[in-house]
């Protein structure tokens, strides 16, 4: 199996469980948020929407400067929105990946901020460090989110409680 494969491979397996994470995110409380210093739950459940175009990215550009970055989260009002959002990134970067030569993968990529680097690492290892794993700490967030406003949890690795007690 070549590296672009395996990348693939994980981003798809990981891509359906995000899916079922966003698919019960309730669009009545995207306002909510559990603590003042938290994100909302839009915000959030964008943010792990958005992560899956990351690899695209990672793998077309050299670095990212966050000092020079002009983030604007995208605009989403339903649930449905997030899913299309998820989908269009999730096919655009296994497109992506899927034309990336294994020497492109193993470049090395820049996260600086400003002339301070915070990190360079091989794109291959930026994807699967920065990326991959980025989306599943939001994801577990957003699956707290739900815990907390009692909305069932889908299973990630297996059955839920909620899949075994509906």
């Amino acid at each position: 199996m070549t590296l672009n494969q395996a990348l693939i491979n994980e981003l798809q397996l990981e891509a359906a469980s995000t899916r079922k994470m966003l698919e019960a995110v309730p669009d009545d409380k995207f306002d909510w948020k559990p603590h003042e210093k938290s994100m909302t739950l839009r915000r959030l459940a964008t943010h792990v929407a958005e992560l899956a175009n990351w690899p695209e990215m990672i793998v077309n550009k050299e670095e990212l400067n966050l000092a020079e970055m002009n983030y604007n989260p995208t605009p989403v009002a339903t649930t449905q929105d997030l899913l299309d959002m998820h989908e269009r990134n999730v096919s655009r970067s296994v497109a992506v990946l899927q034309e990336a030569p294994e020497d492109r993968l193993m470049e090395m990529w820049t996260l600086r901020k400003g002339e301070h680097i915070i990190f360079q690492m091989p794109k291959a290892a930026v994807l699967r460090g920065m990326c991959y794993n980025h989306t599943y700490h939001h994801r577990g967030q957003l699956s707290v989110f739900l815990r907390l406003l009692d909305v069932k949890v889908p299973g990630i690795y297996g059955p839920s409680y909620d899949d075994n007690n509906n």
